[in-house]
């Protein structure tokens, strides 16, 4: 795993933090139902990110084959599955139960997909980062408290969001010939936002558009810094980085989110909380690779030091897989 990689990942996760402020402030401040402003992030993200391919010529030496095509199809899907599930779930049992249930979920069932198809325990440094992370995210969320109006289809769908972003990791792992990471997430995400557009209407949500400046500028910020930024550096890094350690890093999101509303909305962190920072913190050392390069925890037999990890076998729910 190398530091870099590492570095990418937890980058990601700290990105995917500033999301549902700036979420819920572009929905305030323009007036958007939440499942618009996730179809706008995910189509606004997808763009940026094709822009930018396009400029540092990603897209040079893309064929496009039968493994391209399912690839950015899949990823499209399970964006487009974990974004919707995660909005259904808040209506349903609330922001608290849906978070534990979505985000602590997902490493625990890539986790267990990596063991069963490797037939291998995880290593001790995993399960006690696995550990320390969930505990630390069950202090941290868990102590707002309330429910939704029907908490157990809450948890069913953030079980499915959970699952989505699981397979969405185990898929990003793989390696398609003559495509780098950034051009199929560019390919991948716009498809998902145009996916999440056509299913709004289906719901009954409308897709109105931002009615101030400010809407306009938090949507922006939406779709380059937690959504093109933070999913470009996730996938990136999922070069060399066990699909296992990345669920977990992405855990990261929720402790940024949680020192933005300190910080930004005067929120209290309580006991509780910073026991959660702190733990969420502790799982991140533990997971650090030791040297620039080397063998990770959860590669494949054969595999020697000072090699790019091999990518992680696949996740149940993945086609032939967690922004």
């Amino acid at each position: 795993m190398r530091r870099s990689d590492f570095a990418l990942v937890a980058l990601a996760g700290l990105l995917w933090g500033t999301g549902g402020l700036s979420g819920v402030a572009a929905g305030e401040s323009g007036h958007l139902e939440s499942f618009a402003v996730a179809a706008y992030r995910l189509l606004g993200g997808g763009v940026v990110l094709l822009v930018g391919a396009a400029v540092v010529g990603a897209f040079r030496g893309v064929r496009v084959s039968r493994t391209l095509v399912g690839h950015v199809v899949a990823t499209a899907v399970l964006a487009a599955s974990y974004q919707a599930a995660y909005f259904a779930a808040v209506e349903r049992a609330g922001v608290a139960t849906s978070t534990l249930v979505a985000l602590g979920g997902a490493p625990v069932l890539v986790a267990v997909g990596t063991a069963v198809a490797t037939r291998r325990a995880p290593a001790r440094t995993t399960v006690v980062a696995t550990v320390l992370a969930l505990t630390g995210l069950a202090a941290l969320v868990g102590t707002s408290g309330g429910a939704g109006p029907a908490p157990l289809a809450g948890v069913a769908l953030a079980l499915v969001s959970a699952a989505s972003f699981a397979a969405m990791t185990g898929l990003g792992r793989r390696v398609v010939p003559h495509a780098g990471p950034v051009a199929t997430t560019a390919l991948a995400f716009t498809l998902g936002g145009i996916l999440l557009a056509a299913v709004a209407p289906l719901r009954g949500d409308r897709l109105d558009v931002p009615d101030s400046a400010t809407g306009w500028w938090l949507l922006a910020f939406l779709a380059v810094v937690p959504t093109a930024g933070a999913y470009g550096a996730y996938f990136s890094g999922l070069r060399t980085v066990p699909a296992t350690t990345a669920s977990l890093l992405a855990l990261l999101e929720p402790l940024t989110a949680t020192v933005g509303a300190v910080l930004l909305y005067d929120e209290r962190l309580g006991l509780g909380g910073m026991i959660g920072a702190v733990l969420l913190a502790g799982a991140v050392v533990v997971l650090r690779p030791r040297t620039s390069t080397g063998p990770t925890s959860m590669v494949g037999p054969g595999h020697a030091a000072g090699q790019p990890a091999a990518p992680t076998p696949r996740v149940p729910g993945a086609r032939t897989r967690r922004e």
